[in-house]
């Protein structure tokens, strides 16, 4: 005869950890404590999924970054081929056109600047020994009263500093070929893909769009669009404003005779299209090249009218050009540049204002947009990157107090 089955005791509301029970014991969690761990559990997922497309996108750095100037290049271009190909032109020989037109302008703009360059460096190493002769007198005779054997000594101790760190030096200059290496495929491969998106842009997007569900297509499709067209108002928007940039001041670097003006220019030209950051740095350049030729008084004018430039393009410029299909935050602008530069560096902080203002575009079409029709978004009208419709006048009527 079989040993009785010992019968397990009920469960004991009283008791609950001392009660053995089959019921699900949910319900004992606090529910502040099983409503953090639900969220907490969601955000390591997300956290990880964020980090493997950061990590993805470095492994693919070679491709994402001429992809991504190749799309830059393509929202500033694409108003060119377009009225082309208004006047008949094929759009392959439109794309071609503007392509080498393009290319021609940057191959001119380059070699002038290399030769402006090439010619005002004899003079601009002329005029800093001078000033290195002032500053160095200055250390002698002026309050410091420092002995010529304490400044040879400083001198001799930087010359063995770069004697002693000259495998260093040689090791960072191959690097710097390898990378120059990089730079030449990367520009050949942007070409390649330029010329695609010019050609074909409008089929890539539709092929791409067939992967989306058919229910929420057209809102994907019109969510890309208006991305698109934010990008192609950012681009246009801070070319001009570049432009004015370098215009404003190459003129008052000209005007206090700061040498190599030129190529001066051309770097905060350039240095726009890296907010903030980019007009800071070609602006400290300036500054002290004028410092190193034209002493305090020159640097000081020459800050003034950086300051004064720079004014300008933040309060007047940039509110009227970018207008309000791609308007940012300053706060999140600042934010998306040096999360672009710590993630990938100059390349990061070139990419991340203008993904923010594509990223911006499309979310607020998905959550505003009425009744959305591929057809009737030109992307490359100003007023593209607006959604159709804010909200319903019901909705409106409720909102108001």
């Amino acid at each position: 005869m079989s040993e009785p089955q010992r019968k397990r005791p009920e469960f004991d509301p009283a008791n609950p950890f001392l009660s053995e029970s089959t019921e699900d014991v949910t319900s004992l969690v606090p529910r502040g404590l099983r409503i953090g761990a639900a969220l907490s559990w969601r955000f390591i997922v997300v956290i990880a999924a964020l980090y493997v497309i950061v990590f993805l996108i470095g492994y693919l750095s070679v491709v994402v970054i001429p992809l991504s100037i190749a799309l830059l290049l393509a929202a500033l271009l694409a108003p060119a081929v377009s009225k082309l190909t208004a006047l008949k032109f094929p759009r392959g020989l439109a794309a071609g056109i503007v392509l080498i037109a393009g290319l021609a302008v940057l191959g001119g703009l380059l070699t002038f600047v290399v030769a402006q360059f090439s010619s005002g460096l004899p003079e601009l190493q002329k005029q800093l020994t001078e000033s290195l002769n002032q500053i160095k007198v200055w250390l002698i005779d002026g309050p410091l009263h420092l002995r010529q054997e304490q400044i040879q000594e400083f001198i001799n101790q930087a010359i063995g500093f770069l004697q002693n760190n000259q495998a260093s030096i040689t090791t960072t200059a191959l690097t710097t070929a390898g990378t120059v290496g990089e730079i030449v495929t990367g520009f050949i491969l942007t070409l390649f893909i330029l010329i695609f998106f010019l050609s074909g842009g409008e089929q890539i997007w539709k092929f791409l769009v067939l992967g989306v569900p058919g229910r929420v297509r057209n809102r994907v499709d019109v969510a890309g669009r208006r991305g698109f067209a934010s990008l192609v108002s950012y681009v246009r928007a801070t070319a001009a404003v570049a432009v004015v940039d370098a215009v404003g001041i190459g003129v008052g670097l000209a005007i206090v005779g700061v040498p190599l003006v030129i190529p001066l220019a051309t770097l905060v030209f350039l240095g726009a299209f890296i907010p903030i950051i980019g007009a800071v740095i070609a602006g400290a350049v300036a500054v002290l090249i004028a410092l190193v030729t034209k002493g305090v008084v020159g640097a000081l004018i020459v800050l003034a009218i950086v300051i004064g430039v720079m004014q300008l393009e933040s309060h007047v410029l940039q509110p009227i050009l970018l207008g309000r299909a791609v308007k940012l935050h300053p706060l999140a602008v600042v934010l998306a540049i040096t999360a672009g530069l710590v993630a990938a560096g100059i390349a990061g902080a070139l990419l991340s204002v203008p993904l923010l203002a594509v990223l911006n575009a499309g979310i607020r079409s998905l959550l505003h947009e009425r009744d959305p029709d591929p057809a009737e978004v030109d992307v490359l009208r100003d007023q593209a990157a607006q959604p159709n419709d804010q909200g319903s006048p019901d909705e409106e009527v409720e909102a108001k107090p």
